[in-house]
């Protein structure tokens, strides 16, 4: 674990070095400035709930999600504290993702994706956990704590690699992206699996137990009864993998796209429901991927389009990334959201993403999936160890989360570039 702490803190440091000594690009058509005025422990995630203007939720990685009620005269408070139950939140472990039902404003209901690695008879114990809870009755701006249901408890191997977003899409269904486990070259070989564990893919729930879903099969991380799995899942029924035969039994119907080794962050695009995901590599480069039904996205045997170490078998078939770039340009991709904001007409219908070490952002248009050209991409500002995107729910600015400034970021014209 201390390993992964100081691999994380070298290439912090490096980005540090790196923008101490070049500055700020002045050239670049857009800066980032503090949204709202207001620090935050590790923030590492921001939605607002589905139909509010004026609220935003930021999960603190070290336990806490917090609470901006107003937004016009910003101030925070702690809507959920779930630090005793995530315990140890060294390296990519905490509380990661949030979700509000779209229905929430009726049945409280919201949604959580966070660790627990936490010493028990002097053992390290470490879960990753996807949990329901209710917003409390009386107060909007407070969980009710004691309300947890988990719906996933799976034992994690590793402290990375643990993905982290979760979404409800605009079918009513909750998604959830989940990494390899963790440690290196996929060596709990979860990449290729679906007949075992949830990793390495994107996850499709059905929250509201519709007539029409199915059950879930037998796992010992499901909690029985919590969830259930749309008919038209793309692993229903799956008897062959990659050309192999798997037992239909022990499929996870769960999976709604799979081969991903760490999907940090993905989002919606609400103009399209298309799905767009950036998947963090490991070797040579960082992908932007559209994420569709049944897809696989290649780890480990393919690292963006490039082949990895193993040898896919004959009948496998991989889908491949819109856009990679090499680690000769930025080392760890933090994907974001398609701009739709009043606030930049020129980057409308444009997809906005970072690496996070670089402190590089780009934007590329988000034209259907086609193989982006290396040309269309373009540098529009720079942000120092950004970890996600968001919209502001009032007027679709693009937010962005600064995990070690602990600062809530928005995307402005730069009003020197002469862009």
């Amino acid at each position: 674990m201390q390993f992964f702490r100081v691999v994380a803190l070298f290439a912090f440091s490096c980005f540090a070095l790196l923008a101490s000594s070049c500055g700020r690009d002045s050239s670049l058509p857009y800066v980032t400035e503090e949204a709202f005025k207001l620090n935050f422990d590790q923030p590492v995630a921001m939605v607002a709930p589905p139909g509010e203007t004026n609220r935003l939720f930021v999960v603190e990685k070290t336990g806490r999600i917090m609470v901006i009620s107003d937004l016009n005269h910003p101030s925070k408070e702690t809507f959920l504290d779930l630090k005793r139950k995530v315990g140890d939140d060294e390296v990519e472990q905490g509380v990661l993702a949030i979700a509000f039902h779209p229905d929430y404003r009726h049945n409280r209901q919201f949604y959580v994706w966070y660790t627990s690695c936490l010493k028990l008879n002097g053992h390290t114990v470490r879960e990753d956990r996807l949990s329901r809870f209710l917003v409390s009755a009386d107060n909007p701006n407070s969980a009710d704590p004691s309300s947890e249901q988990q719906l996933i408890s799976q034992a994690d191997e590793a402290p990375n690699h643990n993905g982290g977003e979760l979404l409800f899409g605009p079918d009513g269904y909750l998604y959830l992206s989940l990494g390899d486990e963790g440690g290196a070259n996929d060596e709990y070989q979860n990449g290729q699996r679906v007949d075992r564990d949830f990793f390495s893919g994107i996850l499709r729930l059905d929250v509201d137990l519709r007539p029409q879903s199915i059950s879930p099969n037998p796992h010992p991380a499901v909690h029985p009864g919590t969830y259930a799995i749309p008919a038209d899942n793309p692993f229903v029924g799956l008897s062959r993998f990659n050309g192999l035969p798997v037992d239909p039994v022990r499929v996870r119907t769960e999976f709604w796209a799979v081969g991903l080794r760490n999907p940090w962050r993905m989002s919606f695009d609400p103009a399209t429901g298309r799905l767009w995901c950036g998947d963090v590599g490991q070797e040579s480069h960082e992908e932007v991927d559209l994420i569709v039904r049944g897809g696989n996205y290649g780890w480990s045997f393919r690292e963006g389009n490039y082949p990895f170490r193993n040898t896919p078998p004959p009948g496998a078939v991989f889908n491949g990334p819109v856009w990679d770039y090499p680690h000769t340009e930025g080392l760890c991709i933090t994907g974001g959201v398609v701009s739709h904001g009043s606030s930049y007409p020129d980057l409308e219908g444009q997809y906005l993403f970072a690496d996070f070490v670089m402190g590089r952002i780009w934007a590329f248009p988000a034209n259907g999936g086609q193989s982006v050209k290396a040309a269309d991409v373009k540098q529009v500002a720079e942000g120092q160890a950004i970890v996600s995107f968001a919209r502001d729910p009032r007027n679709g600015d693009v937010l962005l989360a600064s995990i070690w400034d602990g600062k809530i970021l928005r995307l402005v014209r730069n009003s020197s570039s002469g862009k």
